[in-house]
């Protein structure tokens, strides 16, 4: 049976919040531009936790983050059976999710800035796969889809910016600062500022709330030791593989547009 094309976007009102997001998306690419280099701070590193245990070093901060395997591999089965526009970008999200567990174990277990990019990288790649997501839920479809691509390898690109120039000597944040944080204001945005359509404005709350908790608890890494005799970044990655984990459960049912989507 043919199918129309995609729309780009669910209507006028979603058309002209993308144009507003993209405004705001420049002014923010050239505030960044002139702000200075932000270099990573060696402390960084120095984790409260370095306990071993059964052989495993800084053995919380390591092990802490199977939680994110086990999502990546339930949200991939459950985004594989949707039969929306979405479909590849929550399924670019939970890549990212799954490997960001052994990005960041791999670097746990010895913790500098070379082995920090592989700990980085597959987040970035959930960070864009997450915001195509709900562009295509909330904007329109086409829209989500096309942004797919481009927003990927920007997140990627501030990844390899950043180690690239760690490598000569003149560390640099920013780029990957901002891949990280603009998804948070977007998607908010998103979400708030249109009409419900598959993804529930409370489930996002609910998501960003864990995130944002999670960078609490990593923030008061060890006053949290101190407490309750398990780190703040322990709990850290716990938090935020709840946040995926509830990205999951968001999918636990079939899109009610499942029966009126188009396209292939």
């Amino acid at each position: 049976m043919p199918t129309s094309p995609l729309p780009w976007f669910h209507g006028t009102h979603e058309r002209r919040l993308a144009i507003a997001l993209a405004a705001g998306l420049a002014a923010l690419l050239i505030i960044v531009a002139f702000l200075p280099r932000l270099p990573q701070d060696d402390a960084y590193h120095r984790f409260a936790d370095c306990r071993c245990w059964l052989g495993v070093a800084n053995t919380g901060d390591v092990l802490s983050n199977a939680p994110f395997a086990l999502v990546g591999i339930v949200g991939l089965w459950l985004a594989a059976r949707r039969r929306t526009p979405e479909r590849a970008a929550w399924l670019t999200f939970f890549v990212g999710v799954g490997a960001t567990a052994v990005g960041s174990g791999y670097y746990h277990l010895a913790p500098d800035t070379p082995r920090l990019f592989w700990d980085r990288l597959p987040m970035t790649v959930a960070f864009m796969g997450l915001t195509a997501a709900i562009a295509g839920a909330r904007l329109g479809p086409r829209l989500g889809r096309w942004l797919l691509a481009p927003l990927v390898v920007a997140g990627i690109a501030s990844a390899m910016y950043w180690r690239q120039s760690e490598l000569a000597g003149a560390g640099d944040l920013r780029w990957y600062a901002m891949v990280q944080f603009a998804p948070m204001l977007a998607i908010p945005l998103m979400v708030a500022l249109t009409p419900r359509r598959d993804i529930a404005g409370h489930d996002i709350a609910i998501v960003i709330a864990l995130y944002a908790l999670s960078k609490l608890l990593e923030w008061l890494d060890a006053p949290v030791l101190d407490l309750l005799g398990i780190s703040g970044h322990t709990l850290k990655h716990l938090a935020a593989a709840a946040a995926t984990a509830w990205v999951a459960w968001m999918l636990r049912r079939p899109d009610a547009r499942a029966a009126n989507v188009v396209g292939p």
